[in-house]
């Protein structure tokens, strides 16, 4: 069995003059989660719709599950499912006709279909919304019907775009659980954009992209550890005593934070301090921090 499931080489797609990915090239491995990162407009929605084959690329190869995306689209377009961040649910239609209207796409009818509906019913607490139409559903419940909508035909690949943009964190918390779930009983590979850096921290492999270019990849520790150090918060000190470990720190709610390159120096100073180290906490940064390093930006920003 092929241990990568997804490789993109060279991937180029312009709109006129701009390029929106420019020479993109990274492998995805199966049954992972992966992370793709980027501020609005740094070509990760270019890239997921060359994937899925809704978007045509200008040059570039596509490999998806051994199959080249130039000679077996259609192929490629059964081992794939797509959650937008803008539902394409229709709201008129309940839960039900939503998703049996798109396994008809994959000609899944009849008691096929109605066993693989019980199915989906029970990974994502779907029966008693069965009947109702998407318009009478929170948002919480819409993006469970999106998510079981998109696995329906039993995709090797589940992309979700933002998928749990504005759910409260206990929904988001219950949605992962579920597709951590398939992850390990399917070997399902999710590939994921998300705005919310604990998903991403969870990830097994994150790429950072920034105009179109991967500007850092790797695991989050990985990240972390190439773009910031440790974080050393002091308590119950005074600032004579803070000052005469010679680094720069920053007061924070009475205590005092220092940024050190990494956990060797931070070990370095403790033991040519002890008198100064009584009560502290250390930190490794952050995923936030990463991408502010990395791209000069927050997630959030335009």
């Amino acid at each position: 069995m092929r241990d990568t499931i997804i490789e993109i080489t060279d991937l180029c797609k312009a709109y006129g003059e701009v390029k929106a990915v420019d020479g993109l090239s990274f492998k995805v491995k199966r049954g992972e989660l992966f992370a793709f990162l980027g501020v609005n407009g740094a070509g990760k929605s270019t890239t997921i719709s060359i994937i899925s084959g809704t978007l045509q690329k200008d040059s570039g190869r596509v490999i998806i599950d051994g199959y080249d995306l130039d000679l077996y689209s259609d192929k490629i377009k059964a081992q794939v499912g797509v959650v937008f961040q803008n539902s394409l649910l229709d709201k008129q239609l309940t839960v039900k006709d939503n998703i049996q209207n798109r396994a008809s796409l994959y000609g899944i009818f009849g008691s096929q279909f109605e066993e693989r509906y019980l199915e989906l019913c029970k990974m994502f607490d779907l029966s008693e919304i069965s009947n109702r139409p998407l318009n009478k559903l929170s948002g919480g419940q819409r993006r469970r019907v999106d998510i079981a909508r998109a696995l329906v035909h039993k995709p090797k690949i589940l992309i979700m775009d933002e998928p749990t943009t504005g759910l409260d964190p206990q929904t988001r918390k219950s949605l992962w659980q579920t597709i951590d779930n398939l992850r390990k009983t399917t070997e399902l590979t999710v590939f994921l954009t998300t705005h919310y850096m604990e998903e991403a921290v969870d990830a097994d492999y994150v790429v950072i992209l920034d105009r179109g270019v991967m500007v850092a990849n790797g695991t989050p520790i990985q990240l972390k550890n190439a773009y910031t150090g440790d974080f050393v918060t002091l308590y119950n000190i005074t600032e004579k005593q803070v000052a005469t470990l010679g680094v720069n720190y920053q007061k924070i709610n009475g205590a005092y934070r220092i940024c050190l390159s990494d956990t060797a120096e931070a070990k370095g100073l403790i033991l040519s301090h002890p008198e100064v180290f009584n009560d502290f906490e250390i930190v490794k940064g952050k995923m936030d921090d990463v991408f502010l390093a990395v791209t000069g930006r927050s997630l959030g920003e335009e």
